[in-house]
């Protein structure tokens, strides 16, 4: 497929509509509380008891609703259509708006698991940035394989073993879309709201009990699987209405964000990205412009960003190496050594946080902390705007960028921001062969087997499980996982951010784009070769209280993958690096 353009007035003509007026209709907010056995549940907590005596946790709880209808007194459903909603525990998405409900009073609602089949079968690159059903906002779609995953439920459990293992249920496939209906008495002839259980503990083990070590600790919703039967049974008695709140004050609708310090005249940047991909939410309030890309492009070059002037941005971010360092542990000023391997650098429009442990909450902030960062750059952000401003060849240029040549932190990292969201990867040998443009070798297309199917003995799958983490066309989740490295106590990734021991040797998951120009692999650069990264999830896996459960559901050790495949999936790997 050619990659797409979109053009910026593209993209600020479809906000403009999107915010535009507010049809009428009252509102009907909902909030999901999850619950085990009727108390509130906790995230990442080992103490929930199934009916077969087994105790579990819950690292993720993430599930798609749509098809929602209201019941009138009269036993009319008045159906609710293009509304759709994602909700997440851990991520905190626990909220949706059904707008434009026809105004009146209703005794019941109604709504499905899992989008419609039209949906569901869908090209999922043509959902807004913040449409519910947009992969890289949900990481619920099954990429290469099509559909979506309805409900992802993930832990850990402890049976008889002394030592907790992994589990991990995807309910997906159209079969198994499941149809929910609450009693509700919803007075909406005003905005309303309404509080609604997600009880777990019904959902393993009522009516149909499930237990680990009887039925598996996997589902992926093959055809004619018992675990996905047992969900699909279990599901529509999970949902309880907890309260109606039918004197709800007006729901706020947020303000669209205003452009930064917009120059008068300037030129749509023209942002590239694969047919393939689901639409990035680009900054709005630092919209795309040349002037500005060029900019960022010249200050990531620029050693004046340095204390002495020795290194820029590029020094640790080379262009031949996918933006990346070569080194194993990055070094700064005067060979000041870091603690961690620079990451790549390209696909960035499509992540919302920054750094292997994801502190720096956007491009623009990420951008600046090297610069102050003893071990980096090792300079205050004053004196690289007073260099900035005495390099007469740089005023200019924020003046074409921003309106005026006055210099300050905040427009240099606007500028970074706008180059770095530019760095676009989408085409490898990987998205040639799906253009019929190349043709995969019998290694390649034996490791692409392996990367896309899961590893479950119990349905005699017995894949690399690779996509759970790095599916896609992005080949990232860009979320933070435990993936069985040796602990460094100097080291704890997330959990430094922030604070919680159930983030400890969690770090953000890199695309495998480019693997052929990133070496070395991890966080620290420990594995030289892509044949070590490999044969760490074969065999080299360290088991931990927070190793991600589609990890912790392996046997001990890892997957122990025969030399040919371990050879056939660095064979496919390789596919996705661009020439």
């Amino acid at each position: 497929m050619p990659a797409l353009f979109h053009p910026l007035r593209v993209l600020v003509l479809a906000t403009v509509m999107t915010v535009g007026g507010v049809a009428p209709g009252a509102t009907l907010e909902i909030a999901l509380r999850h619950t085990f056995n009727g108390e509130p549940l906790l995230l990442d907590s080992l103490r929930y008891p199934n009916s077969a005596g087994e105790t579990m946790s819950f690292t993720r709880i993430s599930y798609l609703l749509s098809g929602f209808a209201v019941e009138s007194d009269d036993g009319t459903w008045i159906e609710l259509p293009e509304q759709q909603a994602w909700i997440d525990a851990a991520r905190r998405r626990t909220t949706l708006r059904l707008d434009e409900v026809p105004a009146g009073k209703y005794r019941a609602l109604r709504f499905h698991v899992g989008p419609d089949a039209a949906a569901n079968a869908g090209d999922p690159a043509k959902r807004a940035a913040d449409h519910p059903l947009n992969p890289n906002l949900n990481r619920l779609h099954w990429s290469w394989q099509g559909g979506y995953i309805f409900l992802a439920v993930e832990g850990r459990y402890r049976g008889a073993a002394a030592e907790p293992a992994g589990y991990a249920h995807h309910l997906a496939r159209d079969p198994n879309r499941t149809r929910v209906s609450l009693a509700a008495p919803l007075d909406l002839t005003h905005d309303s709201a309404a509080l609604l259980d997600f009880d777990l503990g019904t959902l393993f083990n009522a009516p149909r009990p499930l237990s680990f070590a009887k039925d598996g600790v996997a589902t992926h919703s093959r055809e004619g699987d018992p675990v996905a039967a047992a969900l699909v049974a279990n599901l529509p008695g999970a949902f309880r209405v907890n309260r109606i709140i039918s004197t709800a004050p007006e729901i706020s609708r947020p303000s669209p964000l205003q452009p930064i310090d917009m120059p008068a005249r300037f030129t749509p940047y023209r942002f590239t990205m694969s047919g393939t991909f689901p639409v990035p939410d680009l900054p709005r309030d630092n919209p795309l412009i040349d002037e500005r890309v060029a900019l960022g492009k010249a200050l990531f070059q620029e050693g004046a960003l340095s204390r002495d002037g020795t290194i820029s941005c590029a020094s640790c971010h080379q262009s031949d190496a996918a933006f990346s360092d070569p080194q194993r542990i990055s070094t700064g000023i005067d060979g000041r050594a870091g603690t961690r391997n620079a990451m790549p650098l390209f696909n960035l429009a499509w992540k919302s946080s920054f750094f292997w442990d994801g502190r720096a909450p956007s491009l623009r902030t990420q951008a600046l902390m090297p610069i102050t960062d003893h071990a980096e750059m090792d300079e205050s952000l004053d004196r690289v705007t007073a260099k900035l401003a005495a390099d007469s060849s740089y005023p200019p240029l924020f003046a074409a960028a921003f309106g005026s040549p006055g210099i300050d932190a905040a427009k240099i990292g606007l500028a970074l921001e706008q180059f770095l969201l530019t760095l676009t990867s989408y085409d490898a040998k990987f998205d040639r062969a799906l253009r019929g443009k190349a043709v995969f070798s019998d290694d390649e297309k034996r490791g692409f087997e392996l990367f896309m199917t899961e590893y479950d003995p119990r349905t005699g799958q017995l894949g690399a499980d690779c996509f759970h983490c790095h599916g896609g066309p992005l080949f990232s989740d860009h979320q933070f996982h435990n993936n069985g490295l040796a602990a460094d106590d100097g080291d704890t990734g997330r959990q430094r951010v922030t604070g919680l021991e159930s983030d400890r040797g969690k770090f953000s998951t890199p695309s495998l784009r480019n693997l052929a120009r990133t070496a070395p692999y991890m966080h620290d650069g420990r594995f030289a070769t892509l044949e070590e990264t490999v044969a760490h999830y074969s065999s080299g896996i360290h088991r931990a209280a927070t190793l991600d459960p589609n990890l912790a559901k392996h046997p001990e050790g890892g997957l122990q993958l025969s030399p040919e495949d371990q050879r056939a999936l660095v064979a496919f790997l390789k596919t996705l690096t661009e020439e």
